[in-house]
């Protein structure tokens, strides 16, 4: 029977020793979480008997005084973590292992994780509650024109529009990125009655802490005069990179949006060994860039009945407040060099 058990991290068999390891279960990114949210990190190994046959990964906050365990959790702008385990480990065993060290060792009244080699199948067998996470994958071992080919022809022409328009994109690595791409994330929501879920301080803490190692990509689209009309941020890791975030100005001379931001992201990563560009969730503008169809259960489990209507309703209050706060929502104010 497989059991967890938290250790500190550095006694923890290293994250880069699994092959199925994400950018999302290491230390960068776990900085990067327990900077925004106030978080715990929690590293346990994965053993079978005494042998340690695999780690799990999470983080711990306390909402209302009470213990409730992320791998991740909604609203931490993170994707995969859950499990890294040795290929013959059965990962239905391992959430039963999870779910008594969560309860009982933790002392947390909630958890959720959302593991990507996880299937619904599985969890149904366990008959936890989830919700199908549904996204895109896109294959970058095809080669360059394999993977243009396969874009629905809107998101091409608008990708050839742009460059005969004198549209180019940059690498940043400079200060204002964060409040470039913030600015302009408030006008893209502000389109739709709605406030960023989340404040510049993320972008901010995002780029100092995954810039440095490499595994943060910025990019901006500049129109022909040289004005910033559109921002990406993409990660890339153990050879899956993922879409962030983008955002865009309302009134462009070109409305490329972002397809010529997202066609240099997946060249880009493709060039430093990454297979797989995940589109980082669904929407169907998504589709149109050639991936295949993903579904990713985010499983929740509460130790008491009623934790679900009480999840439920906290969600549907953060959404109220959102609509609420779309008018107030104004760009950041501009910070010195230092604060970045």
């Amino acid at each position: 029977m497989l059991a967890l058990e938290q250790v500190e991290p550095a006694a923890a068999p290293p994250i880069e020793s699994f092959s199925d390891c994400t950018v999302f279960q290491t230390d960068e990114w776990l900085n990067f979480v327990e900077e925004t949210q106030g978080a715990q990190r929690v590293v346990a190994v994965v053993r079978d008997g005494n042998t340690v046959v695999g780690r799990f990964t999470g983080l711990i906050v306390k909402r209302l005084g009470v213990r409730l365990l992320g791998s991740p959790s909604p609203g931490w702008t993170t994707a995969y973590m859950g499990f890294n385990l040795q290929p013959d480990v059965s990962r239905v065993e391992a959430l039963t292992a999870l779910n008594r060290f969560a309860f009982k060792d933790l002392g947390c009244i909630h958890y959720e994780v959302m593991d990507r080699s996880i299937t619904a199948e599985q969890v149904d067998e366990l008959g936890y509650r989830y919700r199908p996470l549904a996204g895109f994958e896109i294959d970058l071992t095809r080669s360059e024109d394999e993977l243009f080919a396969t874009m629905h022809r809107n998101i091409r022409y608008e990708t050839r529009r742009a460059k005969r328009a004198g549209v180019t994109i940059e690498e940043a690595v400079d200060d204002g990125f964060a409040e470039d791409y913030y600015t302009q994330l408030i006008e893209v929501f502000k389109r739709q009655g709605l406030k960023p879920t989340y404040d510049i301080s993320r972008v901010r803490s995002l780029i100092r802490h995954l810039l440095p190692v490499g595994r943060l990509l910025l990019l901006r689209a500049r129109e022909s005069e040289g004005s910033c009309a559109s921002t990406l941020l993409a990660l890339g890791f153990n050879g899956q990179a993922y879409f962030w975030g983008a955002s865009s100005r309302r009134h462009l001379k070109v409305p490329h949006r972002n397809e010529s931001l997202l066609w240099y992201a997946m060249r880009y990563w493709k060039t430093r060994g990454m297979t797989v560009f995940d589109m980082g969730g669904g929407g169907e503008y998504k589709r149109r860039y050639g991936g295949k169809a993903i579904i990713v259960p985010w499983i929740r489990k509460s130790r008491y009945p009623g934790m679900d209507l009480i999840r439920e309703g906290m969600r549907r209050y953060s959404i109220f407040r959102q609509r609420r706060g779309a008018d107030s929502a104004s760009p950041p104010k501009q910070t010195k060099p230092s604060d970045g």
